[in-house]
């Protein structure tokens, strides 16, 4: 007879304290904070044996994937990379831990956030990623070329045109959930 699983409850208090005191502490104020933005976990919800949602700060916009049944949860040195497999592609995630929060996964969606106007948006585009991760419309071809980086390094720009060709670019939803922006 197997034991019933432990399950964790959802995280998204735990993530959200942690984060908005390392914005009081150590972020608040610096060049790369989108002062507009505040700290908010977007869709924790069950995937697998763990929590997937999005952690939408002023500085980053990460997908996160923590233990929900302790029994299946593998722990991941800081900065080890591991691969998970969704409809709309496989995605790397890195091992992170914090005092508050514990052992957790994370992967980068946005870094830095200061192409967006507003809290709200923030917490749309997260949600949408979330959602696009199980869409399997979404899954790039290995012929897609990135959307936003092409045009601009055709126009031989430098970092400061390629930031703007992000920030005023349509970009598409395959390109969103794949970072081609």
């Amino acid at each position: 007879m197997t034991e019933a699983p432990i399950l964790l409850p959802d995280p998204s208090a735990r993530f959200e304290a942690a984060f908005r005191a390392v914005h009081a502490r150590t972020m608040r104020g610096l060049a790369f904070v989108n002062p507009t933005l505040r700290v908010e976990a977007v869709g924790f919800a069950p995937w697998k044996a763990h929590w997937l949602g999005v952690m939408v700060t002023p500085w980053s916009m990460n997908l996160v994937i923590a233990p929900r049944d302790l029994a299946q949860w593998r722990s991941l040195p800081a900065g080890e990379k591991r691969r998970y497999a969704f409809p709309a592609g496989d995605f790397d995630f890195i091992g992170a831990r914090a005092e508050a929060i514990g052992a957790y996964l994370a992967c980068s969606l946005f870094s830095p956030m200061l192409e967006f106007a507003d809290h709200a948006t923030a917490c749309d585009t997260a949600r949408f990623a979330r959602e696009a991760l199980f869409d399997a419309a979404h899954a790039q071809s290995p012929a897609e070329p990135p959307v936003a980086h092409a045009d601009a390094e055709a126009s031989g720009g430098g970092l400061s045109e390629r930031i703007d060709a992000i920030a005023n670019a349509r970009i598409s939803r395959r390109a969103l959930v794949h970072g081609d922006f």
